[in-house]
């Protein structure tokens, strides 16, 4: 069993947050990593539920704000829905994910966990007027 620090960083390399999950088979997809990441950013979410939200992808009818969404008002998230939104971000350039010193390309390419237990998440964000 392996154990994946989940780490997002800004586009210049300056972390943001960092937390890892434990009990992880050693080899998984970048797929099923996302929607992982987003299913426990979710339910600590959704266990104290505000009109706040810090996660990867924003959530319908948010609000983006410095490091995080505003919602209209406090509610519970469904986590697929934020998991399907987050696989459009990937495949849309909307954040790119780094495993050990590579970035990964597919959302079918296998990670090993066990070589390489860091996973790195860089949203981009759009520059205004370009």
């Amino acid at each position: 069993m392996a154990t994946v620090t989940f780490r997002d960083e800004t586009a210049t390399g300056k972390p943001v947050t960092e937390w890892e999950v434990a009990g992880l088979p050693e080899r998984m997809t970048v797929r099923e990593l996302i929607r992982l990441r987003v299913r426990e950013e979710v339910t600590r979410h959704n266990a104290r539920p505000s009109d706040r939200f810090n996660g990867l992808v924003r959530p319908d009818d948010a609000e983006t704000e410095l490091n995080g969404y505003r919602l209209r008002e406090p509610r519970r998230i469904d986590w697929e829905r934020q998991a399907e939104i987050a696989e459009k971000a990937f495949l849309t350039n909307g954040f790119f994910v780094l495993a050990g010193d590579s970035q990964v390309e597919d959302l079918d390419q296998v990670v090993d966990l066990a070589a390489d237990p860091d996973l790195v998440f860089i949203k981009l964000v759009a520059l205004v007027g370009g």
